[in-house]
């Protein structure tokens, strides 16, 4: 996700973003100049002491808003020199106080969600995940996520925040699922589920299908399966095929799970089981075969009366 989040932020005028090309590992197992890779530091077109005046500037507030283009080794030159994560962390307490009352400006927004743009980089990093799992840095996102406002800036602010947690449970590494169950990440994305922006729901639909992969999730299935009942009813308003495709898939999940699957027998919404999403999902041939494995899970082991009915757990 680290590559492709950008598809989750949303483009803003005056927004430096920080592009990052497809992470291929430490600077040894990169291509090296002429082997034909295209990204800035392997045509040359990008200094590498004038990268390190870059991270370097990020110490400073007043030349920490300097753009860091393309550079494949980006996270652990955050990461090893000396007070750049600091900065980062630096301007994201300086807005706390932001929070409630809500006051953030546009520009506070923006400047933080660069600072959230390039943990993401380190978040997601092969090299350095760990080691910014160990700091507990994702911790200093939670309180972002916890805010209610609607207005742009923390709208954004959220979907950034979350764009850090989604790029560290594609890793798919175990230890990210372990930190995020004992610190509560659940309620946070099943608050936004039920009442953010469609973009900030999908993402944090995705991180919880990512986390529903560990079985002891389980113990929290009947607000998660409350919430995501209550988000079919609002596809069906209002479709989405993206967000209907994460829904969907959760609970696919759920249903792999035995005392699960026999509670979704009785609570499934019956627009998942209708004709109610067939036009959405029309050209969607992966979300279709979720739903039929859905379907075919549930009536598997069903007992049923000589004509066939389903009939209620003993």
């Amino acid at each position: 996700m680290a590559a492709r989040a950008a598809h989750y932020f949303p483009r803003r005028r005056g927004w430096k973003r920080v592009r990052l090309w497809k992470e291929s590992g430490s600077r040894s197992q990169h291509a090296q100049p002429g082997d034909g890779c295209a990204c800035a530091y392997c045509t040359g077109t990008v200094d590498r002491e004038k990268i390190y005046q870059w991270i370097s500037e990020l110490s400073s507030p007043e030349t920490r808003e300097n753009k860091l283009e393309s550079v494949p080794d980006l996270a652990p030159m955050q990461w090893h020199s000396f007070g750049t994560i600091a900065a980062l962390l630096q301007e994201i307490v300086n807005i706390y106080p932001s929070r409630n009352p809500p006051t953030l400006t546009a520009h506070q927004s923006n400047r933080v969600c660069n600072a959230l743009a390039l943990l993401q980089c380190v978040a997601s990093h092969p090299e350095t995940t760990s080691a910014f799992l160990a700091a507990h840095i994702p911790l200093f996102l939670y309180p972002f996520l916890q805010t209610v406002s609607k207005t742009c800036p923390f709208e954004y602010l959220r979907l950034t925040s979350l764009g850090v947690i989604g790029a560290l449970v594609k890793t798919d590494e175990q230890e990210v699922i372990n930190f995020l169950l004992t610190t509560e990440i659940i309620p946070l994305c099943l608050r936004i589920m039920e009442s953010g922006s469609e973009l900030s729901k999908t993402v944090a639909t995705f991180i919880l299908q990512k986390i529903l992969l560990d079985d002891t999730t389980y113990e929290r299935f009947s607000h998660v399966a409350m919430i995501l009942g209550k988000m079919v009813l609002q596809l069906s308003k209002e479709p989405s095929a993206r967000l209907l495709k994460h829904v969907v898939r959760c609970y696919l999940r759920l249903s792999d799970n035995p005392r699960a699957r026999e509670a979704l027998r009785q609570c499934l919404p019956d627009q998942l089981k209708d004709t109610t999403f067939a036009q959405v999902l029309k050209d969607d041939t992966t979300t279709k075969r979720w739903l039929a494995q859905l379907v075919r899970n549930l009536q598997e082991g069903q007992v049923t009366d000589p004509r066939g009915i389903p009939l209620p757990p003993q």
